[in-house]
Parts: C-alpha cells; structure tokens; sequence
C-alpha cells in the first residue's frame, strides 16, 4: 500500500501548490504527471506485486483520501484558472496537470469506489463522477459495462477499426441511455420513487455545481469547471477504448455470449503508472473478479499492450498511428 499512496497522494500537494503560487509548482505538477511518470515506467522493467489476501482496510482508506482530493484539485483548479494571479503558461500547467489527475487518479478512484460493497463508499465513488458531470457511469459501468463487455450490446467496448473520435461520443451517449434504462428497471422492481434514482441524483449534482461555480467566479469559473469536466471525461472514455479496442466474445450455442475472459481486455505490466491509476491497466482480472479490491488485482493471460495505458490513450487521438500499432496486434490474436 506504501506505493499505491506514494504514487497517487504525492500529486495533491503539487497542484494544490499550482493552483495558488504558480510557477514551479505547476512546472512540477505537469512533468509528475506526463514525463516523470513515463520515465519511470520506461526505467524500471519490473511489475509490481499483487497482494495476496481478501481484506485490504487501507486501500478503502486511501480511496477516500483520494476521493476528497479529487475534490480540492477540481476546487483549486477552477480557482487558478478563473482567477488573475496565474500567467498564461502556468494556466495551461495547471489545467493540463489538474486534469490528468481528475482523469487518470481520480476516475480510476471512482471506479474502485463504486465496485465496494460499502454503501457509502459506492456513493462516494458516484460523487466523484458527479464532480466532472459524468454520474451516469456509476450506474453504466456495472449494469451495463460488466455485463455486455466485448460484445455490441456494449457502448463502451470499440470495434475493430473505430476511431476514437467516433467512439467517444457513441460511448457516453450510448451509456448514458441503457444505463437510464438498466437502472430504472432496478429502481421499478424495487418500487423506489424519481427522487430516489440516481439520475435525478446527477441532475441536482450538476445543477449545484454549474450554480456553485457561477456563484464563485462568473463565466470564468463556469468555462473552467467545464473544460476541466471535459478532460476528465475525455481520459474516461480513452481508457475504455483502449482496453477493449477490438476484443469480442465468441458466440455459444443459442446465440448468448461466451463468459468473459482474460482475452476480452488489453492489460498493461507498467508499474508506475499501474500504481498512479490503483492498478487500473490490469483490467482483465477486475473483470474477471470485478469485486476484488485493486493491491490484489493480477497481470493475466490477457493481451498486453505495448506502452502504458496513459501513452496508448495518447495514440488513440491519432487513428492512423493507433491502427499501425494495435491492428497487426488484433489480427495476431484472431490467428
């Protein structure tokens, strides 16, 4: 656990720091998260540990720290960049920075949080979505996501093929809609009332934030939450992309789905940025053992990606370097 806190907590003061004074901080806040972290992964071959056992108390603890900061840098970010004490360059650093953290640590966050069993902790890990305007995951992701993975019931799965500019809006509209179908089912075999749905929930989060940050800072403030909203919602929807890109469950007989395997995720060994994102890139045992806590999550027999999960995100904004280097890969694995 001493590395997951390191490597996820150590961020929080640096961008806390940009946010208020600038200058160095927000130099050192960007190169934490982009080049210090691919540097790390590039120099040191080895593969973290998993941790064997079924009860990790710190790793809750940690995700609400985590949660919370999540928070303060949404808060401070909005505040830096709204605000007239931070030069233009330190602005775009602390946007970049913040988002990064929003997007990477933060939703990775979000999504342990809300495969706990703890009801708290799964409401914590939808507020947290909430803060970037993207609540409705809490409920696509495990209605919707773990079910259909790697199939075209899925949203978020990308076909062989797709750009992710055609990808990403499909995907949030598309689990947007059978999330709101999947969880007013669940709501009507409960008998529970409107206020009650996790979707009117988003509405009022959202409602109180747009209000929130018209009240702190105008237009300025309103432009800021936004785009920062926005990465954070784009990073999300870049890491589904890439660990299901192209991966489909076979048919059995009758036509249902074969049970989901370590085939039907990309996985990626690179230990630094696995520790930043709570073991996020071995995506193949969470879904495998979607319950299990993140230090005891495994590397698979999954296919392995060939560059962190943060780098192969950025290839995925240039669909023709991302078919070079994935499709030879997916017609490996068909063979």
């Amino acid at each position: 656990m001493i590395f997951f806190t390191i490597a996820t907590l150590t961020p929080l003061p640096l961008l806390l720091a940009a946010s208020t004074f600038g200058g160095i901080w927000a130099a050192a806040a960007l190169v934490y998260m982009t080049a210090l972290a691919a540097g790390l992964d590039a120099l040191v071959s080895r593969v973290s540990p998993s941790q064997k056992g079924e009860e990790f108390p710190a790793a809750d603890a940690l995700s609400v720290v985590l949660a919370f900061g999540h928070f303060a840098v949404m808060a401070s970010a909005v505040a830096g960049l709204a605000g007239d004490w931070l030069a233009f360059w330190e602005r775009i650093a602390l946007f970049l920075a913040a988002g990064m953290f929003l997007g990477q640590v933060g939703n990775s966050n979000a999504h342990e949080l809300v495969h706990r069993s703890n009801r708290s902790l799964r409401r914590l890990g939808r507020l947290v979505y909430r803060s970037h305007i993207f609540g409705h995951h809490g409920s696509a992701h495990l209605l919707v996501h773990h079910v259909s993975v790697a199939t075209p019931a899925d949203p978020n799965t990308a076909r062989a093929g797709e750009s992710f500019y055609r990808f990403a809006p499909r995907a949030w509209i598309g689990s947007f809609r059978k999330g709101f179908r999947a969880e007013s089912a669940r709501r009507a075999r409960r008998g529970d009332g409107i206020w009650r749905h996790p979707y009117f929930g988003d509405l009022v989060a959202t409602l109180a934030l747009v209000l929130g940050a018209l009240a702190y800072g105008g237009p300025a403030a309103l432009a800021a939450f936004f785009a920062l909203s926005a990465y954070a919602t784009v990073q999300l929807l870049m890491s589904d992309y890439v660990q299901h890109y192209g991966l489909t469950r076979g048919l059995q007989e009758g036509g249902s789905p074969e049970p989901v395997g370590p085939q039907h995720s990309w996985d990626s060994p690179h230990w630094f940025t696995s520790g930043l994102m709570l073991n996020a890139p071995r995506h193949s045992d969470h879904h495998l053992n979607p319950q299990k806590p993140y230090p005891a999550l495994e590397l698979t027999s999954a296919p392995r990606l060939p560059y962190s999960l943060p780098i192969m995100a950025t290839l995925a904004l240039m669909p023709r370097l991302w078919r070079r280097v994935m499709d030879p890969r997916l017609a490996a694995l068909a063979r």
